[in-house]
């Protein structure tokens, strides 16, 4: 059995990225009805806000669902209190040392998986006790590795550095990406775009449809001197290119960057001066859908690639 889907007991080795600001309860709950893995993203709540989604993703799904907890959080020690009082038995944590609470969440028995970028973290990830690793290529939306490792040549080299099972993510937004991470070695992909776009992702629908719109070469990796995120491009994407054209330095990007632009752009949709945080795959998603009917059109289309590439006559 696949054993990412051994792992959650879900019904396809489809996770959906806890995304700051798209993935509310409405979001995780569809995903894990679909038969995917949903995640709740603790990134952008308050800790009562996350108790009261998580409780309401409870009420609306027998299935397994996560939540995403990026480990630089300032209230980490709440949200982790809150995650084992309301009984969550599967956590993503990114963006810190997974050390530092990979050992509390498994006595409580959770199930750990850590988002890396570079081989580097992925054996301090394994060395944690995780029980999976996202290897999360350049082409993701949000916040991205230094390195600018893409997927193709990201999860190989996580799949050889490590012995736990790895999910794919970064530029995946078909069954054909899907089947072409796994022949990479991968047990499974991490989508993030794709589930923005949905019906039940919490993103205003004014971002959602700047998705939809987006061209090739909309989306750009940004503030690398800062924290690199990918970004479409938008007036405060271009305030950010012509600061860091002109040498700005980290504090500089700091005081452009302000407070609440991810909220402004992705929440509140603001398209002109919001942060827009989004993956290089934008360019082919063309259309709004329920977050069941993307988890079913992936799968088919997996499906049919896979049965295709056995029928090749080399």
């Amino acid at each position: 059995m696949n054993a990412i889907k051994k792992l959650f007991n879900i019904d396809y080795p489809i996770i959906q990225g806890g995304m700051v600001w798209c993935s509310g309860w409405r979001l995780a709950s569809a995903v894990s009805n679909g038969g995917g893995l949903g995640l709740i993203g603790a990134g952008s709540m308050y800790p009562e806000v996350l108790r009261e989604h998580i409780q309401k993703c409870k009420a609306a799904t027998n299935r397994p669902f996560g939540v995403n907890v990026p480990l630089l959080y300032p209230d980490i020690e709440q949200i982790m209190n809150i995650i084992v009082e309301e009984k969550v038995k599967i956590v993503f944590s990114s963006a810190g040392n997974p050390a530092l609470w990979t050992p509390f969440l498994k006595e409580n028995n959770i199930s750990v998986v850590h988002v890396i970028a570079n081989k580097k973290f992925a054996q301090k990830a394994e060395e944690s006790g995780v029980d999976a690793i996202v290897a999360e290529g350049f082409e993701a939306g949000g916040h991205n590795g230094r390195e600018e490792t893409t997927t193709l040549c990201l999860v190989p080299e996580i799949c050889e550095a490590v012995s736990i099972p790895v999910i794919a993510a970064g530029g995946i937004g078909s069954g054909r990406a899907m089947l072409a991470a796994f022949a990479l070695g991968a047990q499974g992909v991490q989508i993030g775009s794709l589930f923005a776009a949905s019906h039940e992702s919490s993103a205003h629908s004014n971002f959602k449809n700047a998705i939809i719109e987006a061209q090739e070469g909309d989306t750009k990796l940004s503030m690398k001197s800062l924290v690199p995120v990918r970004l479409l491009k938008n007036d405060f994407y271009l305030q950010i290119a012509k600061a860091e054209a002109e040498g700005a330095n980290r504090q500089q990007l700091m005081d452009l960057l302000g407070k609440g632009r991810a909220k402004m752009g992705m929440f509140e949709g603001d398209l002109v001066e919001g942060e827009l945080e989004i993956g290089q795959i934008a360019s082919a998603i063309h259309e709004v859908k329920p977050a069941a009917q993307i988890i079913s059109e992936l799968w088919t289309e997996f499906m049919l690639e896979k049965e295709r590439i056995s029928d090749l006559d080399f």
